[in-house]
């Protein structure tokens, strides 16, 4: 663990963990009843695509999930010729690497408090109360240094260079199981002149050899696509021709199906066409939407020079928006004031892109490691949530999340250098539409978002929490001082928003 990640000269001893879900001289393997099992997987014609015998899974796992698991995150070659064969295997390996780093790192007070934090994350993985992102389940305790993050942010600059560098970058993220995000504003638009008195590409011309590497590159190596956001500046230049271009492709893959192409996921239609590899999403401000409201004009600038390129009604660029993503989901927004008044580090950078999915915002050339509670496992029978075991997974999952950050490898020197600087961490939930369906919550109602209002908030204060108490041991992240008042400022944002829930 590098000194650039914490003050060492302020370390204490490391935390304590107690057992919630464990007992004391048993491993939590021993208290489940396994079966064997076959994991197979069919496509729309009946075909049989995957299938692995010979397999052990608890009792209680489900055969999707076994299908799951074993086609996407058994590795296929090791521990042994034949790859993982017992759940045992990939969450054994995932536990022990995770603790083992954490023991050398200074994480725990004792060998008991290594012990018993390592039984609760095994509990925890393996009854489903909680998961990390796919790269950890690639490549921990597998590769030597993993990639283990499965969200980036990429910048990019107006030189050719710089362009490229990003293709290589975002093959080498898909290889290893990752997704990123890049706002491609910097670049200059095909309505600007190159010194040399050409014309620009522009960024969608770009964006065409960007989505053909994803295409090609199955993500971790495995049955996994590759996960791209591309963002544009509603003031860039080729703003009408990036909110046009999957919509005018979906209507070409259309074209190909009714000609007699296949139309699958998979299939021929839509391989032959652009920018199917990738969420678009265009990045509006307070002005451009009070534009919208008002029937303003808006004018779209150069990039080079800032001058005005061209002026539309802000009211027609939303209809484009909104007619685009009728034909093919895309572009979605993304509204950079909120995003930027929300942003915990502004004194190091605005936040000007997002990672595919969106969920992860932050500084460009910076990393997330992902994992996610499973809500439906702290309903209790009663139908009231277990704070206390919620709050325990989200100090375990934290304390692994944390660790894992100077453990694992980056594509890029400046990723490497952020990520040990700022160590951005995820952790978020899943099936809360269970929960709500199993609370008689509708999910489209006030009282449904207010119970998942109160749910994350309480999320984010116990992960803050836990997040102090390891920054008391080991220090704050390197960025902290710099941007201490604004983060508190947030922080008190979550408080302020939290109290108004009813």
């Amino acid at each position: 663990m590098g000194e650039a990640a914490f003050n060492f000269s302020e370390r204490q001893e490391g935390i304590s963990f107690r057992r919630v879900y464990t007992t004391p001289g048993v491993h939590p393997f021993d208290e489940v009843e396994w079966e064997p099992r076959t994991a197979t997987i069919g496509n729309e014609k009946g075909e049989v695509v995957f299938e692995k015998k010979d397999l052990e899974f608890p009792t209680f796992w489900s055969q999707l999930a076994t299908n799951v698991t074993v086609s996407k995150y058994f590795h296929k070659t090791k521990p042994a010729p034949g790859g993982e064969k017992s759940l045992r295997q990939p969450i054994g390996r995932v536990a022990q690497t995770i603790t083992d780093w954490g023991w050398q790192g200074g994480y725990f007070r004792s060998e008991e408090d290594r012990d018993v934090f390592h039984h609760e994350l095994i509990y925890l993985l393996l009854h489903q109360n909680a998961s990390f992102n796919s790269p950890v389940w690639f490549n921990v305790g597998i590769e030597k240094k993993p990639q283990c993050s499965a969200c980036f942010i990429n910048s990019v600059e107006d030189r050719m260079e710089s362009i490229l560098q990003l293709a290589k970058t975002e093959g080498m993220l898909f290889k290893w199981g990752s997704g990123t995000g890049t706002n491609l504003s910097p670049i200059r638009s095909s309505r600007e002149c190159l010194s040399s008195g050409g014309s620009c590409s522009g960024p969608v011309s770009f964006m065409k050899g960007y989505d053909a590497f994803a295409g090609v590159i199955k993500s971790g190596g495995k049955t996994r696509r590759a996960a791209k956001m591309v963002i544009l500046n509603m003031d860039h230049p080729d703003i009408v021709e990036f909110i046009r271009c999957k919509a005018e492709e979906e209507k070409k893959a259309w074209a190909l199906i009714d000609a007699g192409y296949d139309g699958s996921l998979d299939g021929s239609a839509y391989a032959s066409v652009f920018f199917q590899n990738s969420n678009n999403s265009v990045r509006a401000t307070d002005d451009f939407m009070s534009a919208v409201v008002e029937n303003r004009e808006w004018k779209t600038r150069a990039v080079a020079t800032g001058k005005p390129v061209e002026t539309f009604k802000a009211r027609d660029m939303m209809n484009w928006i909104a007619e685009s993503a009728h034909v093919c989901g895309d572009p979605g927004m993304q509204f950079d004031t909120t995003i930027n008044d929300w942003h915990t580090c502004p004194q190091s950078g605005r936040i000007n892109a997002s990672n595919p999915c969106s969920e992860y915002m932050f500084l460009d050339d910076t990393a997330c490691n992902l994992a996610s509670l499973n809500l439906m496992r702290y309903r209790r029978e009663d139908g009231s949530f277990d704070v206390e075991r919620f709050f325990h997974s989200i100090d375990v999952m934290i304390t692994a999340q944390e660790i894992v950050v100077d453990n694992a490898s980056y594509p890029t020197k400046a990723i490497e250098e952020n990520s040990h600087i700022y160590r951005t961490l995820g952790l978020g939930y899943a099936n809360l539409g269970a929960l709500l369906m199993a609370s008689g919550l509708p999910y489209d109602s006030e009282e449904g978002r207010n119970y998942a209002a109160a749910i994350t908030s309480l999320l984010g204060g116990r992960a803050y929490l836990q997040s102090s108490r390891l920054a008391g041991k080991l220090g704050p992240f390197e960025g902290y001082e710099k941007n201490r008042e604004p983060m508190l400022r947030v922080m008190r944002k979550h408080l302020d928003a939290a109290k108004e829930i009813p």
